[in-house]
């Protein structure tokens, strides 16, 4: 109050502009929240269209992916296992695998991924290519 008088300054005029200044930083907050709230309303919409959902039915075949390979991995090493078979879809996502040799454990259900391998390959069967050249 002292400042104001000691530059001559209308007490007035300075409120009147502390006012007007409080309200303009009002409207950008204001802007800015908006401004947010879209940015998310966006990046959700562009995670959920990425998002695979997985169709998973007792009786499937999956691999299971080995989450403790990571240290060394090795150049081409993969870090899929299995094919596995699921016995039994639990809740919340949980999965029951059963291997080859019959033993059975349970798994988090975002660790495993559908076999698609061709059951005709998948026996043994190979494949030749012939050459066929038209005459």
């Amino acid at each position: 109050m002292w400042a104001t008088k000691l530059l001559n300054l209308d007490i007035k005029t300075a409120q009147e502009k502390r006012v007007m200044d409080l309200h303009e930083l009002d409207e950008i907050r204001l802007g800015a929240y908006d401004n947010s709230r879209i940015y998310k309303e966006r990046t959700k919409v562009f995670h959920d269209k990425k998002i695979q959902h997985k169709d998973l039915r007792s009786g499937d075949k999956v691999l299971l992916f080995n989450s403790k390979l990571w240290l060394f991995p090795g150049k081409l090493k993969s870090r899929w296992s299995g094919p596995f078979e699921i016995k039994e879809i639990m809740p919340y996502g949980a999965v029951t695998l059963v291997g080859k040799d019959g033993t059975e454990f349970t798994v988090n259900g975002e660790r495993v991924k559908k076999y698609m391998a061709n059951e005709s390959t998948e026996v043994g069967t190979s494949l030749y290519l012939t050459d066929t050249a038209p005459v």
